[in-house]
């Protein structure tokens, strides 16, 4: 299943001028079937949001305002980091916000979203029905009308409220992974978008990385390019050529990933400097959505060797996969005459934390990044707040 997984991954993000010169035969041999699938996948969205259209499926409304965070494509575009910063922001001014998630593949992001936040007024629902799960938070610690409060009017500022409640009333509730559940209202639509690789071969799933058309994001609200400091100019400019192709003008902010440190495998409280790869034989091993930006951000960092294994998007690593990895290790150690450093990612370690610590004696490193709001164009981080304060304010409830 794993292979299959990962030669669909290699069907979706390669460009169709080069299927024939890069496709293995199985993966060509894929294609037909996947088309189809994806074909009957258009005609079901098609018709689902038809039905939204047409209040035949319900949409529930929150008394408070939803933040809704998405994509178009499958992993990779640093939605979860965004929630993170949005839900830090909000409780840092005082308002105590509700993420909802889906928990899926392990509830790894969950677990991480849980770890950060740990000690701070963020509330975190898990649950594929995150209506109910809403509401179900919301009764069990009511909800504050944002109009007037002085946690409204902190938001631009650089106040930061001094002692957490997490068992205070919910204040804004933000949509993990939102685009596509059209069965909760939102107030805010952010867009998130991977510069390194935008929209695959440009079709939808199952052939291509697409969930929906691109013309889905005439309902953004907002855009954010993610890993845009990892990709040329000629690449933003590509993609804000494509928004521009959208119905309405949309704010485009630019975002990456700011490695901060490293933490051991068993000891989540370690703090290990990034130059502790210095010159040294690294084995990136990952189970996310878009391996490559992991990759390229551990080679910045000097390590003389960086090799890589990749598994598909949520992957649990079972032992098996441990006997791979303590295999390719002893390789590169046989190789080089030194013992390499296992490198995860966060998401990977909160999956399967106990598993990964059977690769002893080898040292697991886990790398913790975090999103940055880069300044370009007159985009900042200041300016982002201000729009997001802006819609919020729209919202009749506040």
């Amino acid at each position: 299943m794993e292979k299959l997984r990962r030669a669909v991954n290699q069907v979706a993000y390669t460009p169709l001028s080069q299927r024939f010169t890069t496709l293995s035969p199985l993966q060509l041999s894929l294609i037909p079937l996947l088309s189809l699938a994806s074909y009957l996948y258009r005609f079901t969205i098609s018709l689902r949001h038809r039905l939204y259209h047409l209040n035949l499926l319900t949409v529930h409304r929150l008394p408070v305002p939803v933040i809704s965070v998405g994509n178009l494509t499958w992993g990779g575009n640093g939605k979860t980091p965004m929630v993170e910063f949005l839900a830090r922001w909000l409780a840092d001014t005082g308002i105590s916000p509700l993420i909802l998630t889906r928990g899926y593949g392990g509830s790894d992001e969950a677990k991480m979203l849980q770890r950060h936040l740990c000690g701070t007024s963020v509330k975190i629902g898990v649950g594929s029905n995150r209506a109910a799960t809403a509401h179900s938070f919301l009764e069990q610690h009511g909800y504050m009308n944002l109009c007037g409060s002085t946690c409204f009017e902190r938001l631009l500022s650089h106040e930061k409220v001094k002692n957490y409640s997490n068992s205070g009333p919910i204040g804004a509730a933000i949509l993990d992974d939102g685009m596509q559940h059209l069965s909760l209202w939102r107030d805010l639509e952010i867009v998130m978008v991977n510069a390194m690789m935008p929209w695959g071969n440009g079709q939808l799933l199952p052939v291509g990385p697409l969930r929906e058309p691109l013309t889905a994001l005439n309902r953004a609200d907002i855009i954010v390019i993610h890993h845009a400091d990892l990709v040329v100019k000629q690449d933003i400019e590509a993609l804000e050529s494509t928004f521009r192709e959208v119905e309405k003008v949309l704010p485009v902010f630019f975002t990456k990933m700011a490695p901060s440190h490293f933490l051991k495998v068993g000891n989540t409280s370690s703090r290990i400097p990034l130059k502790v790869v210095d010159n040294k034989t690294v084995l990136c091993v990952s189970g996310i959505g878009f391996a490559d930006s992991f990759i390229q951000r551990i080679e910045e960092m000097g390590s003389t060797i960086v090799d890589r294994l990749d598994f598909s998007d949520h992957h649990f690593f079972q032992l098996k996969d441990i006997d791979t990895i303590r295999a390719r290790l002893q390789e590169l150690e046989s190789k080089f005459s030194a013992k390499p450093i296992v490198i995860v990612t966060e998401k990977d370690y909160d999956r399967a934390p106990d598993v990964l610590e059977r690769l002893k004696p080898f040292d697991v490193l886990v790398l913790c990044c975090n999103l940055q709001i880069l300044s370009h164009k007159g985009s900042t981080e200041d300016s982002l707040k201000t729009i997001i304060k802006q819609h919020l304010k729209q919202d009749d409830r506040v």
